[in-house]
């Protein structure tokens, strides 16, 4: 985490890229569909957010809701490819986009949830 932490920017770029990747890797490769303007800004968007959402729990240093938000994120991914790839009722591709969303943003929800409870578990037991 000490090396994170210190290039916490880099880190937050690195995965707000490589989830734009996924998402048009997604789109493109595993769902054959052309990548469209509002696509492609609505994806930039998504990965920024993603990668500022990182950054910004590295650089607060909380340890919990990182590991949190990285389980989510990859689950949110596995459970994206997982709608593409068995296009259930042909609307595999509108439910792998909506899952991804709902998983990270529940995730990152939960995480901060969890990191506001255990910091103040820790801060009364401190204090008498």
């Amino acid at each position: 985490m000490q090396y994170l932490e210190q290039h916490f920017g880099k880190f937050g770029l690195f995965t707000g890229i490589t989830s734009f990747v996924l998402l048009v890797v997604g789109l493109r490769n595993v769902l054959g569909h052309d990548v469209e303007v509002m696509n492609f800004i609505a994806f930039v968007i998504f990965g920024i957010i993603i990668g500022m959402s990182f950054s910004l729990i590295i650089f607060y240093q909380l340890k919990i809701a990182f590991s949190i938000f990285g389980i989510a994120v990859i689950i949110a991914f596995f459970d994206m490819f997982r709608n593409f790839i068995l296009d259930i009722n042909g609307q595999g591709d509108a439910l792998g986009v909506l899952s991804l969303f709902i998983f990270s943003s529940f995730g990152l929800g939960l995480a901060l949830l969890i990191e506001f409870i255990v910091k103040l578990i820790k801060k009364n037991k401190t204090t008498p």
